[in-house]
């Protein structure tokens, strides 16, 4: 039988001097990982009232936001490139209209049993939908802002439980 620890050792002296690497995880146990990220974008109040009203000229923004924050999320390892390509056990989005700002709020949360966290993938679904809903609507308005793009949780592996220091939405505070 092979020594992993040997093997890991001749790999890190061959390619210490590489610029770029994922980390690597071999040695690490798979357990319970989940990330919770959140973004916004401001659409306007034109934008924001015909969306409330189904009328956007290329069809509802929030329907397909979130599948392409279903899409983001599967295809992050692709798109970044030191990630590690992950089996997805589950991701949901919540999308919220904020009518005092006239800006769309998106959560994504992410969870997998592996050796690494998915907090890229959170924050890759919430990127996702946003630029869609960003293109749906540019046709009615072109100054559009997306912003506050953060992960608020992220659990498992060895380090538990973070909550983003920054807090999270209300909605949220009796959960954790």
């Amino acid at each position: 039988m092979i020594n992993q620890n040997v093997l890991k050792d001749w790999a890190k002296e061959i390619f210490k001097d590489s610029s770029f690497h994922m980390i690597d995880v071999s040695s690490k146990k798979e357990t319970f990982r989940r990330a919770l990220a959140s973004g916004k974008i401001y659409v306007g109040e034109d934008v924001f009232k015909l969306i409330q009203n189904n009328k956007m000229p290329k069809g509802n923004p929030l329907t397909l936001a979130e599948v392409a924050s279903v899409l983001g999320v599967k295809k992050t390892s692709e798109l970044i490139p030191l990630c590690h390509p992950l089996q997805i056990d589950h991701t949901a989005t919540k999308i919220i209209m904020n009518e005092d700002d006239n800006s769309i709020e998106v959560f994504c949360v992410v969870s997998t049993y592996s050796k690494t966290g998915v907090e890229m993938e959170a924050i890759m679904g919430v990127n996702a939908a946003l630029i869609t809903i960003y293109d749906l609507s540019k046709i009615v308005n072109p100054n559009l802002k997306i912003d506050n793009i953060k992960l608020l949780i992220k659990e498992g592996g060895k380090s538990g439980l973070w909550k983003n220091p920054e807090g999270i939405p209300e909605f949220l505070k009796d959960l954790f």
